[in-house]
């Protein structure tokens, strides 16, 4: 069938033409939104996921929703090589000019670029190219203290000040949270305290892997009671149907139940695999319907494709060392696994393979489901260890 009109879209944040299955979290975050821009208490809200679940097109689409609604909405995506002031301060610049324009929050605007030009001399950092208050002087006093924890709290609340005087709301969404340092979320979450504290039209929303709960924990005890923390997993088998589906109906074509039956199996029901294997067999496809044999087919060009890339740039980022590490978690199969299993399958002790296993989670490659236990945080990444690391030459690294 013609590939121009292949509707399936696999990629990274790449929106399904069917958002199947993510109703219930998109009417909370509507939900809290709404309260916020009236003023009203409400969560903000952190989506937690494996990879290729579809936190990131979730979380544009709650971006869009909050713009819908009448906030100022910005995205940053936090990573290893950046800090989360380096991330914030051009995008909540920008807000503060915008409502720099608005009668009646004029001084409030100011002000807050004033604070924010207190809060990267404080910090130390540099903005390359920006000149963060054109020509106004520092807040003296006010979020210059260098650090991040006492000064990150009165900026939002300046942010939020401005935006309520505008008659608006702003809405900061980060995704991959999980690499902020423990200091930088805990910063967040006060700051997040703080606006709430003053029934500020400000809503963090964020997006991180399953680790992110622990680190809030570690952070503040009180981080429940000002975020939501959404399951976000693989898709119940009524809605990973639909994916498939409605799409395929939508260009007149269809998929027979056994094929259906048949990516449901290969792909564990996780979006972003669905979207695989529903793209590779619609191009394979020379009509419809779309039979099993073709998904069969199309299963090899889908692991071909993943292995290449999805799981690829993943497994490149890690050293000898935690390759091996990997390999043994997948030595034992699906699903968590013990430690110690893991040590006694390279042949050490737990206790010399932890620096290894913490920098395997700092990179978002695992994380701990409980206490003891480890888990690949990318469905189906165990079957790609075994296929990029066969035999046992890893053992002998």
């Amino acid at each position: 069938m013609d590939p121009t009109e292949n509707p399936f879209a696999p990629g990274a944040g790449s929106p399904p033409p069917e958002l199947a299955g993510r109703t219930d979290v998109l009417i909370r975050a509507e939900i809290a939104l709404a309260r916020m821009r009236k003023g009203t208490p409400a969560k903000s809200m952190i989506l937690v996921g494996l990879r290729g679940v579809g936190k990131t097109v979730l979380l544009v689409r709650m971006k869009d929703i909050a713009q819908t609604k009448g906030f100022r909405a910005i995205t940053v995506e936090a990573h290893e090589g950046k800090s989360l002031p380096a991330l914030l301060v051009p995008p909540l610049r920008q807000i503060l000019f915008s409502l720099n324009k608005v009668e009646g929050a004029k001084d409030q605007a100011k002000r807050g670029l004033r604070i924010l030009k207190s809060f990267v001399a404080g910090l130390r950092f540099k903005v390359e190219g920006i000149e963060v208050g054109l020509g106004l002087e520092p807040e003296d006093g006010v979020a210059d203290s260098g650090d991040l924890e006492a000064d990150l709290g009165p900026l939002f609340v300046s942010i939020g000040e401005a935006a309520r005087a505008a008659q608006t709301a702003v809405a900061i969404c980060i995704d991959e949270l999980q690499y902020l340092e423990e200091s930088e979320f805990s910063a967040l979450i006060m700051a997040v305290h703080k606006t709430n504290q003053e029934r500020l039209p400000l809503a963090v929303i964020g997006a991180g892997l399953p680790q992110i709960r622990a680190l809030a924990g570690q952070s503040k005890s009180y981080s429940e009671r000002l975020f939501d923390y959404p399951d976000i997993g693989a898709l119940a088998e009524v809605d990973a149907r639909a994916a498939i589906e409605v799409p395929a109906a939508d260009k007149g074509v269809r998929f027979t139940a056994d094929a259906i039956a048949e990516i449901l199996k290969q792909t564990e029901r996780y979006p972003y695999f669905l979207q695989q294997w529903a793209h590779d067999s619609w191009n394979l496809a020379n009509s419809s319907p779309i039979d099993s044999a073709i998904v069969k087919r199309a299963t090899i060009t889908a692991i071909k494709s993943l292995d290449a890339g999805f799981f690829h740039v993943r497994f490149d980022r890690c050293t000898p060392g935690e390759r091996r590490y990997l390999r043994a978690l997948a030595e034992l199969g699906p699903g968590p696994q013990r430690s110690g299993e893991i040590a006694d399958v390279l042949g050490v002790k737990l206790t010399t393979v932890g620096p290894v296993r913490s920098k395997l989670i700092s990179k978002g490659m695992i994380y701990s489901p409980q206490y003891g236990d480890m888990a690949f945080t990318v469905p189906m990444f165990d079957d790609y260890m075994r296929r990029v690391m066969p035999g046992d030459e890893w053992l002998r690294g």
